[in-house]
């Protein structure tokens, strides 16, 4: 009958696999396919303590070819937007709090709104400021185009992904700043 083993007996040995026995085991790494759809690097036999003969050297590894429509590694999730706290839009729409930078897309382009406000925000994030303003405009009154494109547009842009890492949230300025045709912008902190 077996004894257990106890904490004194000695670890035991892994076995030595002969040069034909490593062989026969590539040969089945080779076939074999995977049960998960994650990929596993394959050890290579140059790991091993074991002295290499030339011919174990010739054996090459298959590379790992990952399928075209294999799902790629998920990108971590931008954080989701968050609206101003009540008293930090009083103190903005008071004074007390003051509006760091302002950034006016009045009569410009979507194509070049989108350019100028992104600019404009990554410098915001990296001069570490916090309050921002961006004036929309409320549109053309009695134009044959739609009303306020940009005053539509830009809160759909900021709550895109590409924005999100530089803002925190954003929220309809004071009629004194702008009204329905500014939002005020807080922005996140840079982190070192």
């Amino acid at each position: 009958m077996k004894r257990p083993p106890t904490i004194l007996d000695p670890p035991r040995r892994k076995r030595i696999l002969s040069e034909e026995e490593r062989a026969l085991w590539e040969s089945v790494i080779r076939q074999a396919k995977p049960l998960r759809k994650k990929h596993r690097v394959a050890t290579s036999p140059a790991a091993s303590p074991t002295t290499e003969t030339p011919a174990a050297r010739a054996v090459v590894q298959p590379k790992v070819a990952i399928p075209v429509g294999a799902p790629s590694p998920k990108k971590p999730m931008a954080p989701p937007l968050v609206p101003l706290g009540r008293r930090e839009r009083s103190q903005l729409s008071k004074g007390t709090k003051e509006i760091e930078a302002r950034l006016d897309l009045h009569g410009m382009t979507q194509a070049r709104a989108h350019r100028a406000l992104s600019g404009f925000l990554h410098r915001a994030h990296g001069d570490g400021l916090t309050f921002v303003l961006v004036i929309t405009g409320k549109g053309k009154i009695g134009a044959e185009t739609e009303r306020g494109v940009l005053r539509r547009q830009v809160p759909q842009w900021l709550s895109q992904p590409e924005f999100r890492n530089v803002v925190v949230g954003f929220e309809e300025a004071h009629i004194g700043h702008g009204g329905t045709g500014a939002l005020y912008v807080r922005i996140r902190r840079v982190r070192i």
